[in-house]
């Protein structure tokens, strides 16, 4: 019997290793596992990935910081971190940046530029950050920080900008809702937040004749709260016959509420979000939605290639909305 006392470790797998198993050079590897902006084919590049993971493979960032300058990390700032859109975003994130030899960060408390400063990134992403930080994030910039900005507002000055303008996908889902029925509720967070053009199609269509009487619904922005809101309105003996949400987050609460109360979606209650998250596309029934289409797969490979430093720094990224209907307005015969 073998004592354990003399048994090796198992030994590490190596980039040498890596390669000799892909039949690619150690410097492919490389520029594979790190997205470099390297002319290599696909089938090479998933080749190293597959020996990669078969080998157990794991670059030393250390090492690979003080060779290249480059800590393969990705700071994720997000506002929110439990809501169908940011969990699409973190997931997608972190797979495609593991794929690529890199490792997500997620950080929910906001204090982004503290922790830029500590960890040194090789991307710094963050979600809606504030108009007057704009200074702070050019400066960063100048500094050799990578950043891309998730912002309706900000301009890219030396940092890239990813906007996605939600109020023209928010009066595509209201035309859609209004064909169906003029009776309709509009479930948000209220005039004070960065959602009011979402809100304002809503009042757009009731200051258009095409919804008969205003109904907002302010809720917290929780999902608790969501759903216990879309539940009281629901019990109302003139409750609406459609609901729609600032979000699929709330969209997906409101189902529940309608289901909760014995309701049926869409028989007796239509019900359309905004985000075109993953989770809306699945829930049962799926969830009639706007949002940019293949949105959180697009955003996670620009990501990696900014924070491998391909593209030119100071990019905007449009994606634009489209209208997903779905099983909730669908009307049944």
């Amino acid at each position: 019997m073998t004592d354990p006392a003399t048994q090796k470790p198992p030994q590490r797998a190596t980039i040498r290793m890596v390669a000799e198993r892909a039949g690619v050079s150690t410097a492919t590897v490389s520029y594979v596992l790190r997205g470099a902006n390297v002319p290599i084919s696909e089938a090479t590049a998933a080749r190293v990935r597959r020996a990669a993971e078969t080998l157990g493979y794991r670059a030393n960032s250390a090492a690979q910081a003080m060779r290249t300058g480059s800590n393969g990390l990705l700071l994720l700032s997000l506002q929110v971190i439990g809501d169908p859109w940011a969990l699409a975003v973190q997931e997608s994130i972190s797979r495609v940046a593991s794929a690529n030899g890199l490792t997500a960060l997620i950080q929910a408390d906001g204090d982004w530029y503290e922790t830029a400063r500590r960890v040194q990134p090789d991307l710094l992403y963050i979600d809606n950050p504030e108009d007057d930080d704009a200074p702070r994030l050019t400066e960063m910039a100048r500094a050799g920080q990578r950043i891309v900005a998730m912002s309706d507002t900000l301009e890219p000055r030396g940092f890239d900008v990813v906007r996605s303008l939600a109020g023209p996908g928010a009066a595509l889902v209201m035309e859609h809702v209004t064909t169906l029925t003029g009776d309709v509720a509009y479930l948000g967070r209220g005039e004070a937040t960065r959602q009011g053009d979402r809100r304002r199609a809503y009042l757009d269509a009731v200051d258009a004749g095409r919804v008969s009487a205003r109904r907002l619904l302010d809720y917290d922005g929780s999902r608790t709260d969501a759903f216990r809101t879309a539940q009281r309105c629901l019990t109302r003996p003139d409750r609406p016959r459609a609901i729609v949400c600032n979000t699929d987050y709330a969209a997906l609460a409101a189902i529940q509420a309608a289901q909760s109360l014995g309701l049926r979606v869409p028989q007796d209650v239509y019900v359309a979000g905004l985000g075109n998250t993953p989770a809306g596309a699945s829930s049962s029934p799926s969830l009639t939605t706007a949002g940019p289409r293949d949105f959180f797969e697009a955003q996670a490979k620009l990501l990696v290639r900014a924070a491998t430093g391909a593209g030119t720094p100071g990019t905007m990224h449009d994606f634009t909305w489209q209208l997903f209907v779905r099983e909730s307005t669908r009307p049944t015969r």
